[in-house]
Parts: C-alpha cells; sequence; structure tokens
C-alpha cells in the first residue's frame, strides 16, 4: 500500500514534519516494499488552501493513508472524500519510524479535523 508521511527533508531517515498542508515535503512509501519517493510540497508558500492542495497530492499519488502531526478542517474534508485514513505521528521521529508504527498498529487513526485551519498563515 502507498503510505504518505510528511517530512522536513526526503528520505527515510528524514525527520518528520508535523505539518500536513505546509509540510516541506511529502515521501510516498510502498509498505510493501519500502521503496520510496520524496516530492517537495508545492503548496507550502500557498497564500491559502495549502491543506486542500496537499491534500489533491495525495490524491494524485492513490494513496491508501497519509501520516502527519495535525489535519485542518479542509484538508481533513478532502481526503476523507477521497477515502483516505489519516494519522497522526505519535512518538515517531522520522519517516521510517513513522512507517514502523504505523504497520506495527501504534498510530492513532483520526476521524475529525485536529486543528482550526491556519487561513493562509494569517492565524485562525
Amino acid at each position: 500500500m502507498k503510505l504518505i508521511i510528511t517530512a522536513t527533508a526526503p528520505g527515510l531517515e528524514a525527520p518528520v514534519d508535523p505539518r500536513f498542508g505546509r509540510g516541506a515535503y511529502f515521501v510516498v512509501v510502498d509498505t510493501d516494499t519500502m521503496q520510496w519517493q520524496a516530492h517537495k510540497n508545492e503548496a507550502v508558500n500557498a497564500a491559502g488552501g495549502a491543506g486542500t492542495q496537499a491534500a489533491q497530492f495525495v490524491a494524485q499519488q492513490a494513496a491508501g493513508a497519509v501520516i502527519s502531526g495535525d489535519f485542518g478542517p479542509n484538508a481533513y474534508i478532502a481526503l476523507a472524500a477521497g477515502e483516505v485514513k489519516m494519522y497522526l505521528l505519535g512518538a515517531s521521529q522520522t519517516v521510517s519510524e513513522a512507517v514502523a508504527n504505523y504497520v506495527g498498529g501504534k498510530l492513532q487513526e483520526v476521524r475529525a479535523p485536529t486543528g482550526a485551519g491556519h487561513h493562509g498563515g494569517r492565524g485562525g
């Protein structure tokens, strides 16, 4: 299954990024083979709608789940509409730890937005 983890840099040993819409990278991992690809988040500096744009990227990758530290309301709605499961990072410090914690069933599934959203970085 394709799993996406937000990260501060590309790679399996990269630190996780707790921000979904404004995380620096998306690391796409195949949980069966552990092959991965890193993609820069093109929405990281968007004036608004970063969460929705990030959710669109996840949908384009046909990922079954995404792991991050926060899912605002717009990102949550978009991901849920695409039937993408969302999980919180928990104690994960690196992308590889997040994958291991996911495979081991140690991550909390998100069933509602975890934040109020940031409205283009202007507060909210």
